[in-house]
């Protein structure tokens, strides 16, 4: 199984990162992309990905995080994703539900990882809630300027949106939030992707799936939403497993090599 996005350097798994690391392992989690959403992040979640195999590294800015990084262009993405860790750009998006930066300099953070994606072919990792329509608006436009690898992560928007962002070409990830009871929507949207468009991730520390809700999450936990999705999809664990993981590495290319 491949853990398409978490956080191995925050609160809560970093202080055992060492041991958050084998208990993956041991659940069968032989990749994790590890995703920053701050600069002064990088570095240490580059350093993660280097001292191990399988686990790479991202380097963005979430929306959360736009007003404390005016100076972010395409320029910096570009020069932080040479190394041969990082394999993405990202996370990034927008997200007017929480709105902790302005929305117009997270539009602009936005647009700057849309191009650094398309300029180094590396996927962009979209973290977008309560935005839907500017969304999908930066999306598509920047397709038009050139196309682009990328992918919705942690999905939780609509139907609609999923058959969007389908559209353009993207990738959709599927969080612990699926085996929620409130999370039917999302269970209907789920069901019906297509088969080599799905990832699957943790996003951990945050959102631990049932039967670990109110946990700190951790990579191992990836398991517990594959075997969850593939009941919905009427699918093998195996099959879905090996399929999610293929589906990794067409998109995040860069990560066969590293």
């Amino acid at each position: 199984m491949i853990d398409s996005h978490c956080h191995l350097n925050y609160k809560g798994l970093v202080e055992e990162q060492g041991a958050v690391i084998e208990r993956a392992r041991a659940a069968g989690v032989s990749g994790m992309l590890n995703i920053s959403t701050r600069e002064r992040e990088w570095d240490d979640i580059i350093a993660t990905a280097q001292a191990h195999e399988g686990i790479w590294a991202s380097v963005g800015i979430h929306p959360h995080e736009a007003d404390e990084h005016p100076d972010i262009d395409t320029q910096r993405l570009v020069e932080a994703s040479q190394h041969a860790k990082v394999v993405g750009i990202g996370e990034t998006g927008l997200d007017y539900y929480y709105d902790h930066s302005d929305r117009q300099r997270q539009q602009l953070s936005f647009r700057s990882h849309v191009v650094a994606a398309r300029e180094t072919g590396l996927p962009l990792i979209v973290h977008t809630r309560d935005a839907e329509e500017d969304t999908l608006t930066i999306l598509r436009e920047g397709m038009e300027e050139g196309a682009y690898p990328g992918l919705i992560h942690c999905f939780t928007a609509s139907g609609a949106f999923a058959d969007a962002a389908l559209e353009l070409g993207f990738y959709i990830s599927i969080s612990g939030i699926v085996t929620f009871k409130n999370a039917k929507e999302l269970q209907e949207t789920a069901a019906r992707l297509p088969a080599d468009r799905l990832l699957i991730e943790t996003d951990s520390p945050f959102l631990a799936p049932v039967p670990h809700r109110g946990k700190t999450c951790e990579p191992a936990y990836v398991a517990d939403t594959a075997q969850f999705l593939a009941n919905l999809r009427g699918e093998k664990v195996d099959d879905l497993i090996a399929s999610t993981s293929q589906n990794f590495f067409t998109l995040f290319s860069k990560a066969q090599a590293h």
